[in-house]
């Protein structure tokens, strides 16, 4: 931890996470193992951030923010927690969860509007902005985010034809049923 940062007593931060320059987690923050907090970032009371997570320079992440293992978040990403902010108006019973499940990568200055799921190993371009599930594997780019094809677990770019992508890079293969890609196998030797 940087002599700069804040841990505040009651958060709890896995083995081996690194917490860097003017950072502040909050009282009742979990953070799992291996993880890295950048310059300038806030994980707040009521939130969960799995093991070997990345999250670059000033992002906040909000009660009710669910991050599973290795998900990225990249620089200035927002996350918010209440649909209809008002500075007079007191909401705190109203924040709405937000679930960024496994090996998701969220790209710098996008914004994922609360209540979302973004299914495992989605892949959020920069600037997108999510305000609704994010199907497993999907490419989501615009404002608002829309699909524009799918992402292998590697994160390179599929390309599915037929209902069916093989990974130029990793191998893997997959399937389209209707809206959703699902991972078939992975060639031997690769783990």
């Amino acid at each position: 931890m940087h002599e700069s940062a804040y841990v505040d007593e009651g958060a709890r931060i896995g083995k081996g996470t690194k917490i860097w320059h003017f950072s502040h987690v909050m009282p009742g923050a979990v953070i799992g193992e291996r993880c890295n907090l950048g310059q300038n970032v806030v994980v707040m009371p009521g939130t969960k951030i799995g093991n070997n997570v990345k999250i670059q320079n000033n992002v906040s992440i909000y009660e009710g923010v669910v991050l599973e293992d290795d998900v990225f978040c990249g620089p200035s990403c927002v996350f918010t927690n209440v649909m209809h902010p008002r500075s007079h108006v007191s909401r705190k019973n109203e924040y709405l969860a937000t679930v960024v499940r496994r090996g998701v990568s969220i790209g710098a200055n996008a914004t994922i509007v609360c209540g979302t799921t973004i299914g495992e190993y989605a892949f959020i371009g920069a600037g997108a902005v999510v305000t609704t599930d994010v199907p497993a594997f999907a490419l989501m780019v615009g404002v608002p985010a829309r699909r524009l094809g799918w992402a292998c677990q590697c994160g390179e770019r599929l390309q599915v034809s037929g209902a069916a992508g093989k990974c130029e890079r990793c191998g893997l293969t997959y399937r389209e049923e209707g809206a959703v890609l699902v991972a078939v196998d992975r060639p031997a030797g690769r783990s």
